[in-house]
């Protein structure tokens, strides 16, 4: 489980608003959850091996969620890498991907990619082997970057 620094005073986060947690230029990361640890990890690696720069973003709801962010975000870089932890059919990360291909497309340099979940059952106990790691994020930016090159 992750471990963070919660403020002591009262503080709101704005429903539908998402969080820029890492200003980039080549290609737009999204998230929410857990799984922003692993893209943060993921996004290292790509400027640490590749000289990558990942425009990483909280989506923090997804409903409502902030449209307009990724939009901008897309229009600037080009490419977009949506990553959750769910299947990867019928995860959120589809509705994502419709709504930024059609409001985006004609701004992309390569497709868009998803990187879930399997589309199966799975035990618990293989659960590191069924969530998306840092790796399985790393190859997909490598591959978004390839394809336009």
């Amino acid at each position: 489980s992750a471990v963070e620094e919660v403020p002591d005073e009262e503080y709101m986060i704005p429903l539908g608003k998402a969080e820029i947690m890492r200003e980039g230029t080549d290609v737009t990361v999204v998230g929410w959850g857990g799984q922003l640890r692993v893209l943060e990890k993921a996004c290292d690696l790509a400027y640490e091996q590749y000289g990558v720069s990942c425009e990483l973003i909280d989506l923090r709801t997804i409903l409502p969620w902030d449209v307009d962010c990724l939009v901008q975000s897309v229009e600037k870089t080009g490419r977009l890498i949506v990553s959750h932890e769910a299947p990867i059919t019928c995860g959120f990360g589809a509705e994502i991907v419709a709504t930024l291909q059609e409001k985006c497309f004609l701004h992309l340099e390569s497709p868009i990619q998803r990187v879930c979940g399997y589309d199966t059952p799975f035990p618990l106990v293989f659960e590191k082997h069924y969530i998306p790691d840092k790796f399985k994020n790393l190859e997909a930016i490598k591959h978004v970057m390839e394809y336009s090159q």
